[in-house]
């Protein structure tokens, strides 16, 4: 099947690292024009030349903004509106998994989290929704984690925040369904990214990164990590004319490791 997003301009958080910029340059590739947003400037130039490199000729451009605040998501939608005239897809990528026991979050842990991930993506879909709305076509996946379905001990704030998203995720495809927005959730098992690196880093383990991966690797029911391509393909099928008639799903993208479908 050849996917093509000829034409649709996607807002991309989180996009400079990881599965944001993965999904940033799969659709560069299949034709699309890129905005991606971080708070890191210098991190969005690295992951602007890394897109290029990858389809020459994209549209892509580079938002530095702070999407934890109602100013900072109405800056990246705004630049790019401007640069691209619409916007056609919206990716709710940006967050950590930040977790703790339950008496160890603190109300401003709680806040950040809540703002950072769930406030972004209501806030960003406000802005995005009336324009997709009069051009009868939209597609906004929320990226979230199987922790939304399957809250574990100690696993708040961040599967709190989820489990919200997933319910946003629901309201926002029942409601755009009728004027052709396809609302869709992603939810991320354990798959090789920067944020695996920095474990790892952390752990002080004198094995490879590759060694350290593989071993946990072993346990998951695939035998593996997942690869941040295989998401971001995933995420193109979605907002492709492909995944037409996909609405109101919340799809585990994580080799089959949650307990729950």
């Amino acid at each position: 099947m050849q996917l093509s997003l000829n034409g649709r301009a996607a807002l991309i958080t989180g996009g400079s690292k990881g599965l944001g910029l993965a999904i940033a340059k799969a659709f560069a590739v299949a034709g699309g024009k890129v905005a991606i947003v971080a708070r890191s400037a210098e991190q969005l130039a690295a992951a602007e030349a890394e897109i290029g490199a990858a389809a020459p000729g994209a549209q892509v451009l580079a938002v530095p903004a702070d999407i934890s605040t109602a100013a900072g998501c109405e800056a990246a939608y705004a630049a790019a509106e401007a640069a691209f005239g619409q916007v056609d897809i919206l990716i709710n990528n940006a967050g950590t998994s930040q977790r703790a026991p339950f008496l160890e979050v603190s109300d401003a842990l709680w806040q950040n989290d809540l703002d950072l991930k769930l406030f972004a993506a209501i806030r960003l879909g406000r802005l995005v929704w009336p324009g997709m709305q009069a051009r009868k076509w939209g597609r906004i996946i929320n990226v979230l984690n199987t922790g939304a379905k399957a809250p574990p001990a100690e696993g708040a704030p961040t599967a709190v925040t989820r489990a919200a998203g997933m319910a946003l995720t629901k309201v926002q495809a029942n409601e755009g369904a009728k004027h052709n927005i396809l609302v869709n959730a992603m939810l991320v098992g354990l798959i090789d990214s920067d944020q695996h690196r920095r474990r790892h880093a952390a752990s002080k383990t004198n094995e490879s990164y590759e060694e350290w991966l593989g071993k946990l690797g072993a346990a998951l029911p695939m035998g593996r990590y997942g690869k941040a391509e295989e998401f971001a393909a995933t995420a193109l099928f979605l907002c492709s004319e492909g995944g037409g008639y996909i609405a109101g799903v919340a799809l585990n993208v994580d080799g089959g490791r949650s307990p729950v479908v």
